[in-house]
Order: structure tokens, then sequence, then C-alpha cells
């Protein structure tokens, strides 16, 4: 679809106003934004009940109707917003959800484990919670939006539009950019050479998993010490911290995205309250949500090393923004006797020859809960 095409019939009714969390089934449009519309139009939040909430307080302060964005999995994240703040019971907020909707039936990315249950159940859930939607597609953008608009009006309540993919989508870059000298793979690489060689890895969603697993192909390593949290983002470092209360034994790091640990920062706060000394927090902080097509984040902008102090982390006081400065701080985090935290400096970009992920995710679980219960 031609997105300006798509903003200029949401423009016919007042909608101006765009927040939520990028998708590559949205990229597209949000690239779009990004170019085109001032800051202070298109907010990226921190996750999606964020956005509904973000959102909410526009329309009570303009009366106007906003769109909210996300990829189907934030359906999860925002229930409790649209149905105990949104809904028409409650404050009667009337906005467009703007929903990628991953793992469609009937088409290959349905068939991806972390998508299979989510594309299914999207219709059902918005059915549940009440809210109108729509299939968006080029021929009936129009009538729909319209459609929708009156149904929002109507009942002051949210409404949907769900994006299969190839509609709002656009060809992702992963170039690199020269913000900070390490790659992501570089400095997943370094992590690795100084750790301990059975140390339990816990990948974030995205790029992160990837590159684990292909930096295991490269040394000829088994894939059995490490967990690729393929969905669930923002999850990952509590799935690490899991592991590191219940073995430890054995050092675990959690190898982190910046955009999703901001996704779910309250979970870093839960170190201050257990005895985890064998836990390594590593944030991957490129500044962007590149998976889904590079917009911006604030990982760039925030002090993660504050924050992971204030939360009773050890941190070497300072980003890591360079190979030998991301080695020390390992080698420093491993002598603390504490849980500890690394903001790993990098730039965006990943290396067009990167191979996908070869394993199913039951494969991967099972030969990781072998090596964890030997």
């Amino acid at each position: 679809m031609n997105i300006e095409f798509f903003i200029l019939e949401l423009e016919k009714h007042n909608i101006t106003f765009f927040t939520g969390v990028p998708d590559s089934y949205l990229n597209g449009f949000n690239n779009y934004l990004k170019t085109n519309v001032p800051v202070e139009r298109n907010v990226i939040t921190a996750n999606e009940g964020n956005a509904i909430a973000f959102a909410s307080g526009y329309y009570f302060a303009t009366g106007n109707i906003p769109v909210v964005y996300m990829q189907n999995s934030g359906l999860g994240n925002c229930v409790n917003p649209l149905v105990s703040l949104a809904d028409n019971h409650v404050y009667a907020v009337p906005m467009i959800l703007l929903i990628g909707w991953r793992g469609e039936p009937g088409t290959k990315d349905g068939e991806r484990e972390q998508h299979t249950m989510q594309g299914r159940i999207s219709g059902r859930m918005l059915d549940d919670m009440e809210i109108p939607y729509k299939v968006l597609s080029e021929e009936t953008a129009a009538d729909d939006i319209t459609y929708l608009v009156s149904r929002a009006k109507e009942r002051n309540a949210p409404v949907a539009l769900l994006v299969p993919n190839g509609v709002l989508t656009e060809k992702k870059k992963n170039d690199p950019d020269d913000s900070y000298p390490m790659s992501r793979e570089e400095a997943i690489a370094i992590v690795m050479d100084n750790m301990p060689c059975d140390t339990i890895y816990s990948a974030t969603t995205g790029r992160a998993t990837r590159e684990l697993y292909a930096q295991r192909e490269i040394r000829g390593e088994s894939h059995a010490f490490d967990f690729l949290n393929i969905g669930s983002m923002g999850h990952a470092s509590s799935v690490a911290m899991g592991i590191a209360l219940s073995k430890p034994e054995r050092k675990v790091v959690c190898l982190d995205g910046d955009a999703a640990a901001i996704m779910h920062m309250g979970a870093m706060t839960m170190v201050c309250k257990m005895d985890i000394p064998n836990f390594v927090h590593v944030v991957l902080n490129n500044g962007a949500h590149e998976s889904v097509g590079g917009q911006p984040s604030v990982g760039h902008m925030i002090n993660f090393t504050g924050i992971a102090e204030s939360c009773g982390y050890f941190t070497v006081g300072h980003p890591a923004t360079t190979a030998k400065e991301l080695a020390t701080a390992v080698k420093q985090c491993l002598g603390s006797g504490r849980p500890s935290f690394i903001d790993a400096r990098i730039h965006s970009g990943i290396r067009s020859d990167l191979q996908a992920i070869d394993m199913s995710s039951h494969e991967m679980i099972h030969l990781l809960k072998q090596e964890l219960n030997k």
C-alpha cells in the first residue's frame, strides 16, 4: 500500500497523532512516520500497554482520536489498559489500534513457533474485548478507516486494523552506523571469550538470538547452553534470573537488547532481593529497534549503568564502548561477587550472510533442560 495514501486517509478524519512500539510488518509505516511526522506526534513507547495509556492521555487533553501501533504479540501487554482504562465501561477512549498480524493462519509466518498461537487468536482476542476490527488492504482501506472511525466515535472505545505482511511493509535495511566501533555479534563473541565455557546464556528476541546461534556454529560448540528467546520480548533477563537462582553453581548471562530491557525494565529491580551473584546482565545497546526496521529507541539517551546500580547490580561505572572495555568489564563482573550489569554500546547493522536458526524451539529447550538437569 502507498503509505502516504494511508496517512492521508487518516488525516481526513483529523487523526494525526501516533504512538506505540514498532513492528517489522509496519516498518514502512513506521519509517514514514520517522521521516515525515514531528517527534511530538509520533512517540515510540517502552511497551504497548504504555502506548494505550499515553494515547488515552492525549485523547483526554485534545478530544482527538490517536493511532496506537504494535505487533500482535503486544496485545498481551495492553489487554489490561484496553479493558480497564480505554473501554467504554470505564474512561471511554476512542482510538485506532494498528496491529501487525504475525502468524496469520495459512501463511508461512503462521508456521513459526513464536507466532503460531498469537496469529491464530489475534482476531479472537479483539472479539473477546469487544473491539471491532477490519483486516487492512489497499482496496478497502478508505472505507474501512471511515467505518472504524465512525464506530470508535459511536462507542467511545478502541477499534482495530489487523495488518497482514506486505501491506505496510518495506525491505528492512541492515546497514551499520558509525556510532560505536563494536557490532552486536562482536560484543557477543567478546562476552563468550571471557566467560567460563559452561556459562548459560539467555539471548533476547531478534538479532541476538541468531548471532549467539551463529557463534556456536562458528566455534563448533553445542547449543545446549543457550536459551534463545525467539518471542516474548523483554523477558530474557527474567528467564536468566530464574536459571541463575536455581543453579547457583553456574554462571548465567543475559544478552539483552536496549529496547527489550526498556520494555520490561521493572525486572531489573528483582536483583536487589535475590542472591544471584552468578548472574551477568549485558545490554547490547545500539539505540534502535533494529530487528523491526531500525526505528530509534532511547537506549543511547538514558543512563543504563546508573539505573542498574540503583537496582542493586554491580557495574564498572560507565558503558563499555570498545572491545577492550567490554572484556575488562566482563572480568570485573566475574570477580565482583554480585549480580552485575554492563551497558555495551554498539552500532547497528547485521552481516548479510547471517544464517537463520536451524533448530525448533522444542529441540533447543530439550538440550538446555538436559544440560541444566544432568
